[in-house]
């Protein structure tokens, strides 16, 4: 749906998962008498928000959906009062028949705030709103059936809230399949590169990339390059970036005021150079995390790109990779440094099934954030 079509009928049927439905079925909402708010609504009585939230169990994975039939999720909110660490609670989604997860990825991740703190995202396929509503409108077709699941490897109950809304309808033929992979590398290993997305065969295009880049050096760090080898590429790709920053649609260190472009290196009094968050439709830096000279050291950004005008296509098969390059100090000829910073990212692309099973999802101690 869009602003183009929105006034077109349909017989598509609406309907939605929450906790106050967890079945989704047509007039079945508000019905809990027994739900973990009962008792704040015990003056209130059925049909008053007695059932807004789960809580989900250290080391259990909960089902959120469970959906039969055709048809297509549209939009996705969450929030989890987590007292604990996001990165140790994982989003599952599967498609129709597959056993293997099409979508498997740390919650703050996959909503592009993947730090463990608040970061504004305002773009059109994801938005985090205050304070910490993950919302994501991915369009995500099944034909058979669409399954959720939310496991908590923390060693705290998480209370979750969540709603998930979709329809049931007819999907054309030429609907692929929603898939999402987190992976991390930290730090990235001298001279090599963060793999992105491997491992991919069948049909598909790839719609867009989340990163959460901590840095281990001093200075700028995004000079590496992205690369997409489609359909058989062998050493050398299809599509190759020309930097980290000009991949995420910024330029120069996302920095407006960067010395050396204005021809005032260490000017006083003048403009102060700063990284600078954004936030557009398809591409933005919401979220960066500044040392303060004490315990928290370590610069860290988290960046989206969503390819939702310019998908990548691929038709066989498809290999997604990011360089980690800055540059080395001293007074000589500047010369490129290869980084070995913690690089995580979250791949968002469609395709055929069956899909490829993932690689197993490192342990939660691998994941988390120091």
């Amino acid at each position: 749906m869009h602003l183009g079509n929105l006034s077109r009928l349909s017989n598509a049927l609406s309907r939605s998962i929450s906790p106050e439905n967890f079945t989704g079925e047509k007039g079945k909402g508000g019905m809990s008498v027994d739900g973990p708010a009962a008792a704040q609504a015990r003056d209130l009585g059925q049909g008053w928000k007695i059932s807004p939230y789960v809580t989900i169990a250290p080391g259990t994975t909960f089902t959120l959906a469970d959906i039969e039939g055709q048809g297509a999720i549209q939009q996705i909110w969450m929030t989890i009062a987590a007292r604990g660490r996001l990165r140790h609670c994982i989003l599952r989604a599967y498609w129709d028949d597959q056993v293997q997860p099409s979508v498997e990825c740390p919650v703050g991740d996959f909503f592009a705030c993947g730090w463990e703190e608040f970061a504004q995202v305002s773009s059109l396929a994801v938005c985090v709103n205050p304070g910490r509503g993950f919302n994501c409108y991915w369009e995500m077709p099944f034909r058979k059936r669409a399954r959720f699941t939310l496991e908590n490897r923390g060693d705290e109950t998480q209370t979750v809230y969540y709603q998930i809304n979709y329809t049931l309808t007819d999907v054309p033929e030429d609907c692929a399949y929603f898939h999402a992979q987190f992976r991390r590398t930290n730090p990235v290993p001298y001279k090599q590169v963060h793999t992105i997305l491997d491992g991919v065969s069948g049909t598909g295009h790839y719609v867009g990339t989340y990163m959460a880049w901590g840095v281990n050096n001093n200075g700028w760090w995004g000079e590496g390059e992205i690369k997409f080898y489609l359909d058989g590429d062998g050493e050398f790709p299809t599509i190759c970036g020309t930097g980290t920053e000009d991949y995420f649609c910024g330029a120069y260190n996302f920095d407006p005021h960067v010395p050396w472009l204005l021809g005032h290196p260490g000017q006083t009094g003048g403009p102060q150079p700063r990284f600078l968050e954004y936030n557009t439709p398809y591409a933005g830096l919401p979220q960066v995390i500044r040392p303060d000279g004490v315990y928290r050291s370590q610069q860290r950004f988290g960046m989206y790109r969503w390819h939702i005008p310019d998908p990548v296509r691929f038709q066989k098969d498809l290999r997604v990779t990011m360089q980690a390059l800055g540059w080395r100090s001293g007074p000589s000829e500047p010369k490129y440094l290869p980084l070995r910073d913690d690089v995580a990212s979250v791949a968002f692309w469609y395709q055929t099934l069956p899909a490829a099973p993932f690689p197993e999802l490192p342990p939660s101690h691998y994941l988390e954030v120091d």
